[in-house]
């Protein structure tokens, strides 16, 4: 006979960030959790940045009733010119304050709050406040994560300073990665609001009761021994790895792609930057030239401003007429959100132009589908390394950061005929997508560790 705590359900509450990077893994662990008998309440920020989130918030609540909703009205700030995600994460950080009666009125009494790690150095202390333990659900990669929990000791040892571009980073005689691929504004001496963040966080971080990931052990073996060994940290929280967090029932795209239908397997080349990167324009319209000088078939999703409400402009006004007109004859380009997941998946798809969000990577090892990075910002060069290694696909060192330079046309149409080309690249990232599946399958690593924790959660 089952004891009565081996009975009792786990009760969960999840706070995500902003963003879609930050809302999309969220959603999928509330119903990874919810499948496994998780009771699971799930905090929304209120109002969202962007019309994108705010669909995927109805579209997921209305596909998961089982799972409750909490609106966590957001106090205002005075207006300032940071980037409209920065600011709602401010947004957020500066009404923490009232998480404390919300979380406590919740019946039954919660087990566990799971976090951003954007919001750790102020909701861990009201956790702490009220005996409720707190996990960090860490929305980029292992390598990325060794990086935010050694960099507070980096920043105040000035230990970055005397580094070259091509100097390699270290921490306790680690070598972690080269000074190259970390992002700008915490290269910079004077502070700003994501270096002064990505202090705070990290350091307050290692006092959460564990860090969970949206990675598997075989995709990034290294970081995570680093991590768990004591290497970066000498008592580091526990870290396990959870992923790929497969995608949920509710992440239906508004567009039909039926001309996907007609192209040949592997033919077709999907072209996204995410959900906050906008290129310039003069960028976008050398990406068209590109496209069509590859030769390749193509579906681009076009992104002109930071935030989607803001993208009021006809794709016509973006691209131009002329290009329009001759990107039709092989591609498909749209502005509207895509189910990138629903994309990645067709049988048509053959190869992935991204600029390596973590999302975007784990849904190309789900799917096997292989990349050429062209990392904008944040911490997508980290990732982009990271995919080069494990030989999901290419990168390109020379292109930079967004904005450093204008990458021509006829540059892009080779990268292009070269990844789309590489046989052997293909049937690694096949190998890779079966490794992914094996580790969220019974018994993988990835689903060993999350039914760990959730045995864990319901004596907590």
């Amino acid at each position: 006979m089952s004891s009565s705590s081996d009975q009792k359900l786990a009760h969960v509450a999840l706070l995500p960030s902003a963003g879609m990077g930050h809302l999309t893994p969220f959603l999928r662990l509330a119903a990874l959790l919810t499948a496994r008998n998780v009771q699971v309440t799930f905090i929304t920020p209120h109002p969202t940045v962007s019309l994108t989130e705010s669909q995927a918030l109805s579209g997921f609540f209305a596909s998961f009733p089982q799972v409750k909703q909490k609106q966590f009205h957001l106090l205002p700030l005075e207006e300032n010119s940071v980037d409209p995600f920065f600011y709602q994460m401010q947004l957020i950080k500066s009404s923490c304050h009232l998480l404390s009666p919300l979380l406590s009125a919740l019946t039954p009494s919660l087990s566990v709050f799971i976090t951003d790690m954007t919001l750790a150095s102020t909701v861990i202390p009201i956790t702490q406040a009220i005996s409720l333990p707190n996990y960090v659900l860490f929305t980029s990669s292992a390598k990325m994560m060794t990086l935010f929990l050694s960099y507070p000791t980096l920043a105040g040892s000035k230990a970055l300073d005397d580094l070259d571009e091509t100097d390699v980073i270290k921490i306790r005689n680690v070598e972690l990665m080269p000074k190259s691929l970390l992002p700008p504004p915490l290269l910079q001496k004077s502070n700003n609001f994501f270096k002064n963040s990505f202090i705070e966080d990290g350091r307050k971080v290692t006092e959460s009761c564990g860090i969970l990931l949206n990675t598997f052990v075989s995709f990034e073996l290294e970081s995570l021994r680093k991590i768990n060994d004591g290497q970066v940290l000498e008592r580091p929280p526990s870290v396990v790895a959870i992923g790929p967090f497969p995608p949920c029932n509710s992440e239906k795209s508004q567009l039909q792609l039926t001309w996907l239908d007609d192209q040949p397997a592997g033919s077709v080349l999907y072209v996204s930057f995410g959900s906050r990167t906008a290129l310039a324009r003069d960028q976008i319209r050398e990406l068209g030239e590109g496209l069509i000088k590859s030769g390749s078939r193509f579906v681009w999703m076009v992104k002109d401003k930071k935030v989607d409400k803001e993208d009021s402009e006809e794709l016509e006004e973006v691209i131009g007429h002329e290009l329009m007109e001759r990107v039709k004859e092989k591609g498909l380009i749209v502005k509207d959100w895509l189910n990138q997941d629903g994309i990645l998946s067709h049988r048509a798809v053959g190869g992935f132009l991204s600029h390596c969000g973590w999302n975007s990577v784990m849904e190309a090892a789900w799917h096997g589908v292989r990349i050429l990075a062209w990392p904008q910002n944040g911490d997508q060069k980290i990732n982009a390394d990271i995919v080069e290694r494990i030989g999901l696909g290419t990168w390109v060192k020379s292109w930079g950061w967004s904005g450093e330079m204008l990458v021509k046309g006829a540059e892009i149409a080779e990268r292009i005929r070269e990844s789309m080309g590489n046989e052997s690249l293909r049937i690694q990232a096949l190998g890779i997508k079966e490794d992914a599946r094996k580790a969220v399958g019974f018994g993988g690593s990835s689903d060993k560790g999350l039914t760990e924790l959730i045995s864990m959660w319901k004596h907590f």
